[in-house]
C-alpha cells in the first residue's frame, strides 16, 4: 500500500500541471461550495451537472447545441464505449473528443455501475467477467478499465470499483469496500497519463461505518478528486440524504467532490447544500423523450390535452432554443405526430434548465444565500408539481 501512495505521489504532481481545482466560496449558512475545475479541454465552474453522453452522444443533441448552451463537460460510458466501437479504434482516432467532435471536458465512469447491474456476472478478486455483444466472454478488471479509458483520454477518469447493491449487510459491505480499494491500488498502478485525472469512489452501502472507512483509505491515495457512489440504487431520497450528508463533510475539502448517478432537480439542491460539486444523471434526457419538460414551477407531460392550446413557452423565463422559439402548443403536436423534433426540442429544454439551476445555485452560493434560493425554488417546484402529477397521473 505504502508503494503505491509514493507512486500516486509522484504521478498527482504531474497531474496537478494540467487538472486544479480551486474552492472560491463555500456558503456561510450551509456547505454548498462554489469552486472551478481546470482541466486540459477547459474551465469548469461548479456546482456543475454533467449530461450523460453514453455512447459518446447526449441523446438527441448535436455537439454544437451542447456548445450554444456552454455546456462544459459531458459523461461518457466506458462499459458501452468498450464494447462499441472499442477503445482502441477511438484511440486511433486521437482519442474520444476528436472522434466525436467535442471540445469541452469528458469525464468517464469506470463501467462499474454498468457491469454490476447485469445479471450474468461474475465477481471475483480479478475483476467482472460477462457476456458482451454476440455472446462474446468480456474480463473487465481494473487494469483494463483505466487502459479503456486512457484509450479514450477522458479528462476525468473514474477508479473501477464494485458497486454495492442496496440492501446490503454489514458484513457484505465491508468485504465489497476492502476490494474496491484493492481494485483502486491497482487503477493507480495502470494510470500513466498525467493529462487525465484519475477520482477514486467512495462505496459503502447505507452504513455510516463502512462510508466513513471508505473515506479514509480513498483520501489516503491524494487523487485529484473523489466521488460518492452507489447511491440512486433503490434505497430513496430519505437514505440518499443521509449517505450524503454523512460522507460528504468526510471528504478533503481541497478536491472536487463528485455525487455519481443524481439526480432530480430536488436531489441536486440536496447535494450541492450538502457541499457536492459535481453530478451527472441521465434525467434530463430520458424524460425528454417521453414528454416530461423540467419547469420552475414543476414537470409538465407534453402530452397532456390541457397544452393542446398552450401557446406560452415551456419555461417562459428560459432563453433555451426551445423556449425562445416555439409554444407548448407545437411541442405537444410534434410528440403527438412522433416527430422527432419534439424529442430534440424537449433536451434542448431539459439540458438548458438543469445547467441553468445549476448556475442559479452558485449565483447563490457566492452571495451567501443557497439557503433562501433552495427554499425558494423548492416551494415553488413542488406545489405546482403536486398539481400536475394528479392532472397527468403521474405518481
Amino acid at each position: 500500500m505504502k508503494e503505491n501512495i509514493t507512486n500516486n505521489n509522484n504521478i498527482t504532481k504531474e497531474v496537478n500541471q494540467h487538472f486544479k481545482f480551486e474552492l472560491v466560496h463555500i456558503d456561510k449558512k450551509t456547505g454548498a461550495r462554489a469552486g472551478e475545475i481546470t482541466t486540459p479541454h477547459g474551465i469548469i465552474k461548479t456546482p456543475v451537472f454533467m449530461p450523460v453522453g453514453t455512447h459518446g452522444a447526449v441523446k438527441a443533441q448535436s455537439p454544437r447545441e451542447l456548445l450554444e448552451m456552454q455546456i462544459g463537460i459531458i459523461l461518457a460510458n466506458t462499459y458501452h464505449l468498450h464494447l462499441s466501437p472499442g477503445s482502441d479504434l477511438i484511440a486511433k482516432a486521437s482519442g474520444l473528443h476528436k472522434f466525436i467532435n467535442w471540445p469541452n471536458a469528458i469525464l468517464t465512469d469506470s463501467g462499474g455501475f454498468q457491469v454490476f447491474s447485469l445479471k450474468d456476472k461474475k465477481i471475483d478478486e480479478n475483476g467482472v467477467s460477462f457476456a458482451g455483444l454476440k455472446g462474446k466472454k468480456i474480463l473487465l478488471t481494473p487494469e483494463e478499465s483505466i487502459r479503456v479509458q486512457q484509450n479514450l483520454g477522458a479528462d476525468i477518469m473514474m477508479a473501477f470499483d464494485e458497486c454495492i447493491p442496496y440492501p446490503a449487510t454489514i458484513e457484505y459491505t465491508k468485504k465489497s469496500i476492502a476490494r474496491t480499494h484493492r481494485w483502486l491500488s491497482r487503477c493507480i498502478d495502470s494510470w500513466k497519463n498525467p493529462k487525465q485525472a484519475l477520482f477514486g469512489i467512495i462505496q459503502g452501502s447505507t452504513h455510516a461505518e463502512t462510508r466513513k472507512i471508505c473515506v479514509e483509505e480513498v483520501a489516503k491515495f491524494n487523487l485529484p478528486g473523489l466521488a460518492i457512489g452507489g447511491v440512486s440504487v433503490g434505497e430513496g431520497p430519505e437514505l440518499m440524504e443521509e449517505i450524503v450528508s454523512i460522507t460528504a463533510p468526510l471528504m478533503p475539502k481541497d478536491k472536487p467532490r463528485y455525487v455519481m448517478g443524481v439526480g432530480n432537480p430536488e436531489d441536486l439542491l440536496m447535494i450541492w447544500e450538502n457541499g457536492i460539486d459535481m453530478s451527472d444523471c441521465i434525467i434530463p434526457t430520458k424524460f425528454a423523450r417521453g414528454g416530461t419538460l423540467f419547469t420552475n414551477r414543476g414537470k409538465i407531460r407534453i402530452n397532456h390535452r390541457n397544452y393542446r392550446h398552450d401557446f406560452y413557452p415551456i419555461e417562459p423565463n428560459c432563453k433555451c432554443y426551445c423556449c425562445s422559439n416555439f409554444s407548448r402548443s407545437y411541442i405537444k403536436h410534434l410528440f403527438d405526430s412522433n416527430e422527432i423534433l419534439g424529442t430534440i426540442l424537449a433536451t434542448t429544454h431539459n439540458i438548458a434548465f438543469y445547467h441553468n439551476l445549476a448556475q442559479a445555485a452558485r449565483n447563490a452560493i457566492l452571495n451567501d444565500k443557497f439557503l433562501e434560493f433552495k427554499r425558494e425554488f423548492l416551494s415553488n417546484y413542488r406545489v405546482v408539481k403536486s398539481t400536475d402529477d394528479e392532472n397527468d397521473g403521474e405518481n
